[in-house]
């Protein structure tokens, strides 16, 4: 009974959460649904019905606090700042983090401290600025530029991306595109978070010392998460093909490199094993200076680490819905702005209660190079997460099993080899492209991989737009029966 209480409290907490996310609804109505949870144990009481009264008055309660939780997150505009959008005008703020170098601008997040010489308590904006822009992260900068409200833009055909409550999960209410920079003092922002920055920007210097692109960017994607070198027509590529998920540090990534390792040392005592494997994915979030995506990857691919190295699949999902609930607790806009949260919940599930099921079918794969093991959890981790994918931009990918075979077989040694290739990189000079052959070899395989199964007629196939409510049928038919299964067995 105490397991199936705490997934009454979390599903109603995630419910109420994502109740006020959609409808503007007040204190007053997460008041109201607490009297209601005490009326169900009230009720509960008098007529005897014990059980159904506890589920009905956790269920509402926890409804009540995530209803007031995402009323208390919502982050409210600032009338300064109001009077100036649609206007050129001029911002002083603080970079706020590592600035990120996409293919045509920079995207700095700044919390603005004045405009136009008025001062501001505290708001964020994001800002667009021309490529080989100078800032750093903790720098005191001045941006000029038009000051705009973020707008939804489109991902497809009749489907549309929530762009304003993207950043807004970040803080964000406004941007400034095409944005004039001038830097007026440098290093205010935490030493920690500097240090891991510069740090992940010496390993990427040293990639680009010992690889050529596209090879470099795709060595820096896997390994520490950046995005900068692949280019548009590539990672088009990658997405086609279902692996769009080995180009970021995505928690799938991180259980590989670990899984691989675990495999390495598998006559060391698994108390050991698993300490370094949670270790690995921490280190994998502090090199990237703890960035919320690479802090999430490295939350999620620990659960399913510890869930399939103990082959403790009953305890996982659990430790899964308290991680998730938490972080929803922390920042209630993942829940239902942030598609990256979404992926990593369900990618982690995919892993925890699907990847064992096909594992058992698939005695027939050698496990020779893991080959079963990333069969099993490519199939896990797909099926979790196609119907969200679809429901977002409509492409199947019709070989993302035999390209993820092929790839990831080589990922974990790429990685390993990447970094590798940087530290030559970094203290070898012109003859760092010779320690970074390994790499390069390796790294092109994936891309020639990616490129052939995109060549093949029919390798993503366009899926028309569909209702949320069968997503969730859909999420209920495949999830709702192996969890109600688990909590049978533990009854």
């Amino acid at each position: 009974m105490r397991v199936a209480v705490l997934w009454t409290l979390i599903a109603g907490f995630l419910f109420g959460v994502s109740l006020r996310s959609f409808m503007p609804l007040g204190l007053a109505f997460a008041g109201f649904l607490a009297l209601l949870g005490i009326g169900a144990l009230l009720f509960s009481l008098i007529e005897g019905s014990k059980r159904a009264g506890i589920f009905a008055a956790v269920a509402l309660f926890a409804c009540a606090g995530g209803a007031a939780r995402m009323h208390m997150g919502i982050i409210a505009s600032d009338p300064v700042l109001d009077a100036y959008v649609g206007e050129k005008t001029i911002i002083t703020g603080i970079v706020q983090d590592e600035p990120d170098v996409r293919e045509n601008n920079v995207r700095i997040m700044l919390r603005a401290i004045s405009v136009a010489s008025s001062s501001i308590a505290s708001a964020r904006v994001l800002v667009m600025a021309p490529l080989h822009t100078e800032v750093a992260y903790g720098d005191t900068i001045r941006v000029e530029g038009k000051l705009q409200i973020p707008e939804n833009f489109e991902t497809g055909k009749d489907r549309a991306f929530d762009y304003p409550g993207y950043l807004a999960k970040d803080g964000i209410l406004y941007q400034i595109a095409f944005a004039t920079i001038e830097r007026l003092s440098e290093n205010d922002g935490n030493f920690l978070k500097a240090w891991t920055i510069w740090s992940k920007q010496k390993y990427l210097a040293g990639l680009t010392q010992a690889l050529p692109e596209p090879q470099a960017g795709l060595a820096g994607g896997i390994t520490v998460g950046d995005k900068r070198g692949l280019g548009e027509e590539l990672s088009q590529t990658f997405r086609t093909v279902g692996l769009a998920h080995i180009v970021v540090l995505s928690g799938y990534n991180i259980v590989v490199v670990v899984e691989a390792l675990m495999r390495f040392l598998s006559r060391v005592p698994q108390t050991f094993r698993l300490s370094l494997g949670v270790f690995v994915a921490i280190f994998f979030a502090a090199i990237t200076g703890f960035a919320s995506a690479s802090s999430r990857a490295a939350a999620m691919a620990t659960i399913a680490i510890l869930g399939r190295a103990t082959r403790r699949t009953y305890l996982a999902p659990r430790a899964l819905g308290l991680v998730a609930a938490l972080m929803v607790l922390w920042n209630p806009y993942v829940l239902i702005f942030d598609p990256g949260f979404q992926l990593s919940v369900l990618a982690t599930t995919g892993l925890i209660l699907f990847s064992p099921l096909f594992e058992s079918r698939l005695s027939w794969l050698p496990a020779k190079f893991g080959l079963r093991d990333i069969a099993s959890a490519t199939l896990g981790t797909q099926l979790a997460v196609i119907p969200l994918l679809l429901y977002q931009n409509g492409q199947l990918s019709l070989f993302a099993l035999p390209a993820n075979l092929l790839a990831l077989a080589v990922i974990p040694w790429a990685m390993f080899l990447s970094l590798i290739a940087s530290i030559f990189g970094l203290i070898s000079g012109i003859v760092a492209p010779i320690f970074g052959l390994p790499a390069y070899a390796l790294l092109s395989y994936v891309i020639y991989v990616a490129k052939a199964f995109a060549a093949l007629p029919f390798s993503a196939l366009s899926i028309p737009v569909f209702s949320v409510w069968w997503l969730m049928f859909i999420y209920a038919l495949l999830i709702v029966p192996i969890l109600w299964g688990l909590l049978k067995r533990q009854a």
